[in-house]
């Protein structure tokens, strides 16, 4: 019994495990658009980069990433998508060269995972920015849920704890596992998340993980 639960583990996890791969429909997409050869280099200096700092200490890593990732282009969703709230997966996002907030965040988020990067460290978070009307998504690394986390965010280049980013007000912080609230300086209470009939999170990861997208 043992032996069959290590197994199913193991599977588990393989299934759910992350590789940034472009299908027969990305490729198509690609050859057909007007900025082939700028998506290409894009894709380039991505992949590039992967294999750069695949052997970087954590901190470098995250900021490298952060950075690439920054580069982007932001672009609401109804510009790009002609919806409100729309949320790409990272081949949508880099293929495109821009999106919005949560796409940025997402982007980093598996580009980590693929990394190396134990999901349970990083987090998906809504936050108010002080003095900004509406919500926005940055990414969090984790090391002990006890202390600040690290900041990955589109807004900024640097890479520093929570609680020196005093323009921000932490609401809820997911992930594949679970999920939390938190302040500036740790995450207080695993609580469950009410998509309101819309869980955005779970229809992602079916795209990214199921079909590919």
């Amino acid at each position: 019994m043992k032996q069959l639960f290590i197994l199913i583990f193991i599977l588990s996890n393989l299934t759910f495990a992350y590789e940034f791969k472009l299908n027969s429909k990305d490729l198509k997409l690609i050859n057909n658009h007007p900025k082939k050869k700028f998506i290409e280099a894009r894709l380039k200096k991505f992949a590039d980069l992967k294999k750069e700092v695949k052997s970087f200490e954590l901190i470098k890593k995250l900021s490298h990433i952060n950075t690439f990732i920054n580069k982007s282009f932001p672009e609401f969703d109804n510009n790009s998508y002609e919806i409100d709230d729309y949320w790409a997966t990272p081949k949508e996002f880099l293929i495109s060269g821009h999106g919005d907030c949560e796409d940025y965040a997402i982007a980093k988020y598996f580009t980590l995972l693929e990394l190396g990067i134990k999901k349970e460290n990083l987090y998906l978070s809504i936050v108010q920015v002080k003095n900004e009307r509406g919500l926005h998504m940055i990414l969090l690394y984790s090391e002990n849920r006890n202390s600040s986390p690290l900041v990955l965010d589109n807004l900024s280049f640097r890479v520093i704890p929570l609680n020196k980013r005093t323009d921000l007000i932490p609401k809820v912080a997911f992930n594949e596992i679970d999920s939390y609230t938190l302040d500036n300086n740790k995450f207080i209470k695993k609580v469950n998340i009410d998509w309101q009939g819309d869980n955005k999170w779970e229809k992602l990861l079916n795209r990214v993980y199921k079909l590919n997208e």
